[in-house]
């Protein structure tokens, strides 16, 4: 296909998405070929360049992740940086990546899309995606090319050299961004190892390293995201992977911020969301939002173990996510 032609046919998925209509499947599968090609090409630490808009978890709540493009503006005359799970949770997780990764394949300089801990084989299939992919399709082959897609997918961001990105949080077995560069990140996540701990840890008030709850990952206190900065000269470690009540949420005498982007979780939960937008001097603002209308979006049945409760139980501000 040539590469114009093929242009015109992406603006014309890109509308059809909009409307909430899925693609089909073999249009799927040249999508994910075609990022697979931008992908490879990107760093497992993607530099990026203010000014840009940081979102966070926005699983697969497809009119709320359109709704972030009309408060932060349209690519490409605004830049984004997603930092995992897309997918999961939501009705319309299909939808959501396929409209995510269309827009990485038609605007690569102006959209990076990090990998969360759902963008996982294993994870999906227990959480929706999976579930979903069989419903809308009548088979897995949308599911296979998505998740192999995934293992492509960066697993960190450096905004300017400052501010960087993650979806979960630090590793014991990394004290520089040189150690992450180095990773072979093109492999399904492991369930322990540094990216796995990239991908879910989480931080806490208490000292040191310790166990995560979520049975991967670790939890890292504020001492630890204090010399991961300073061995990195870095500003600000900027994560998703935690429902808070705000959409934001600084910690670690705010050396560590949490962004999360899917307001009313689960459609239950009441929380408001946010995205972070970073000026040209790194100077942040925060837009926050509440849940958007349902739209044109059609719903389908909730299955038993795809909508369950986020497992673990409440912290002071937020819930734990799988």
């Amino acid at each position: 296909m040539a590469e114009s032609k093929f242009m015109e046919e992406l603006d014309q998925w890109i509308k059809q998405l909009q409307e909430c209509k899925l693609l089909t499947e073999k249009q799927v599968q040249t999508l994910c070929e075609k990022a697979k090609e931008i992908l490879m090409k990107e760093s497992n630490v993607h530099e990026v360049s203010c000014p840009v808009t940081v979102c966070g978890d926005v699983h697969g709540q497809f009119q709320d992740l359109l709704k972030i493009f009309t408060l932060g503006g349209k690519l490409p005359d605004k830049s984004y940086l997603f930092m995992g799970d897309y997918v999961d949770r939501g009705l319309n997780s299909v939808e959501t990546v396929t409209f995510l990764i269309s827009l990485k394949v038609h605007y690569p300089e102006f959209i990076t899309l990090l990998r969360g801990n759902h963008e996982s084989r294993d994870v999906t299939q227990v959480y929706g995606f999976y579930d979903e992919c069989q419903k809308k399709y009548g088979n897995a082959n949308v599911w296979k090319y998505f998740t192999d897609l995934f293992d492509y997918l960066p697993i960190t961001a450096l905004v300017d050299s400052q501010i960087f990105c993650v979806h979960g949080g630090l590793s014991p077995s990394i004290d520089t961004l040189d150690h992450i560069r180095a990773l072979d990140r093109f492999k399904e996540i492991s369930m322990n190892g540094p990216i796995c701990d990239l991908l879910w840890s989480d931080p806490v008030d208490v000292g040191g390293w310790g166990p995560s709850p979520r049975g991967a990952g670790h939890t890292f206190g504020p001492e630890i995201s204090e010399i991961f900065n300073q061995a990195n000269g870095l500003k600000l470690i900027s994560r998703g992977h935690q429902l808070v009540e705000e959409g934001y949420f600084w910690c670690h005498n705010e050396k560590v911020v949490t962004v999360f982007s899917a307001p009313n979780y689960c459609y239950r939960f009441g929380n408001r969301a946010a995205i972070m937008e970073l000026d040209d001097s790194l100077k942040h603002t925060f837009l926050q939002y509440d849940q958007a209308p349902g739209g044109k979006c059609p719903e389908i049945s909730l299955l038993p173990y795809s909508y369950r409760q986020p497992w673990g139980k409440p912290r002071q501000l937020f819930f734990d996510d799988w």
